[in-house]
């Protein structure tokens, strides 16, 4: 039974990341929220494109107004009006300005915008009341960008500011990695689908669902095979085609020590590398772990020409949904980290340093995950709320509204309310 650090760390030493060369694809941008950059992006534009005025005001030689104030303003001729997208006809020469709008390019000849509250306007002249800085409120160009260099990195996921910075520099296609394609199936007779009329010592099968939204939310394609009977053949057919077409595999149930669970038993039938088969943690202490090498698998596999190039993880969950789910939260989620391209500082879990506001228990012989809500306290310190009710791995309702869970390591039998906790973050934080 391996520590809980020694298991992820065995997991992401399995994990081959996605390969630039093979396992990327053209999309449009649009299309490219959340996905993962798998290329550098380069532009043609420098970033501003000109000289740029930063404020409302006007454009002028900072020698003609270097030594102006209220009392001897500087009073130049205005010889333009320039808006925001037209291009200056004339250059700037010594006592003359142009009325200049926010981004608008700087005319030839001045260096220096002086802001329209600091100066007052007659006619055709400007009178300055102030002296700016030299070259006051003038963005050069390239001075956020230079044309030619990167401007994006790959491994970086795309949000709404990646996106912008893409339209503006003028990329309507890019390349990014691939989506992972993750099996999923479940096995126990005892479990229906959720169309079905249950039965007395019949269950739904909610692992389907979950372990399909937890995939999604990682920016993963999940494919549903279904409920697999307690029956070591159909579990081989099961398995078989779940490896045949993915990147990982994930399977619930049939994986602890009961008459009924074959999963170890199947997996070195088939082939495979088992890796773990359990884990000091509770919940989830029945995790198996195993690879299936590329010379075991389909020719045609995952779309690679000539062949598939990395082994298919295998992820064997205990069949308990809390505890299914708290396996993916700890293991699967760096898994899926760092095949998708993630560069290495996002694979691990992510912890925070929160305070407790209610006892934590444990039996101290596996480090326990306890499920609730983290939250920021008036002061902007992390706060962790344990899930109210019986507080068991047998009761999936209370796992609702979850976002945290608080760690109590091995050698510990409680964390009092009012004492620091690391708590592992699985989604955002409640308001």
């Amino acid at each position: 039974m391996l520590p809980v650090k020694e298991a992820q760390s065995v997991i992401l030493d399995l994990v081959q990341p996605f390969y630039p060369e093979l396992d990327t694809e053209v999309v449009d941008l649009l299309d490219a929220t959340d996905r993962i950059l798998a290329q550098t992006v380069i532009s043609q534009l420098d970033f501003p494109h000109c000289d740029n005025s930063a404020m409302d005001g006007y454009a002028v030689l900072y020698t003609d107004v270097q030594a102006c104030n209220n009392q001897d303003p500087t009073i130049l001729d205005i010889i333009e009006e320039i808006p925001a997208g037209y291009q200056p006809q004339r250059s700037i020469q010594p006592g003359q300005a142009s009325r200049i709008l926010t981004g608008a390019c700087l005319p030839m000849g001045a260096d220096t915008v002086v802001m329209q509250e600091v100066t007052r306007r007659e006619g055709n002249r400007v009178f300055i009341l102030e002296a700016p800085s030299p070259q006051a409120f003038v963005r050069h160009r390239a001075s956020y960008y230079k044309a030619g260099t990167a401007l994006l990195n790959p491994g970086i996921t795309l949000n709404p500011p990646e996106i912008a910075v893409l339209a503006a520099a003028g990329c309507n296609k890019l390349s990014v990695y691939r989506r992972p394609r993750v099996a999923i199936l479940s096995t126990g007779d005892e479990l229906v689908t959720i169309t079905q009329p249950l039965q007395p010592g019949q269950i739904i099968d909610s692992n389907q669902y979950a372990l399909a939204a937890f995939v999604r939310q990682r920016g993963g394609i999940p494919e549903l095979l279904g409920i697999v009977p307690d029956e070591p053949d159909a579990l081989k057919r099961a398995i078989t085609q779940a490896i045949s077409n993915s990147d990982i595999v994930l399977s619930t149930g049939g994986v602890s020590v009961g008459d009924y669970d074959y999963v170890d038993q199947i997996l070195a039938e088939l082939g495979s590398q088992i890796h773990i088969r359990a884990v000091a943690i509770k919940p989830g202490k029945p995790l198996t772990v195993a690879t299936f090498p590329p010379s075991l698998l389909s020719p045609v596999t995952k779309g690679v020409p000539g062949g598939s190039q990395r082994p298919v993880l295998y992820f064997g969950l205990p069949g308990n949904p809390v505890s299914a789910l708290v396996s993916c939260w700890r293991f699967v989620q760096p898994a899926l980290s760092k095949l998708s391209g993630l560069p290495e500082s996002q694979w691990g879990a992510m912890f925070v340093k929160a305070r407790s506001r209610y006892d934590l228990r444990a039996n101290g012989r596996l480090e326990t995950y306890c499920w609730g809500q983290l939250r920021l306290d008036a002061t902007g310190n992390y706060e962790f709320h344990l899930a109210g009710g019986t507080h068991n791995s047998g009761n999936l309702i209370n796992l609702s509204q979850t976002n945290g869970l608080a760690v109590v390591p091995v050698g510990q039998t409680m964390i009092s309310a009012g004492e620091f906790v690391q708590v592992l973050q699985v989604a955002p934080l409640k308001s």
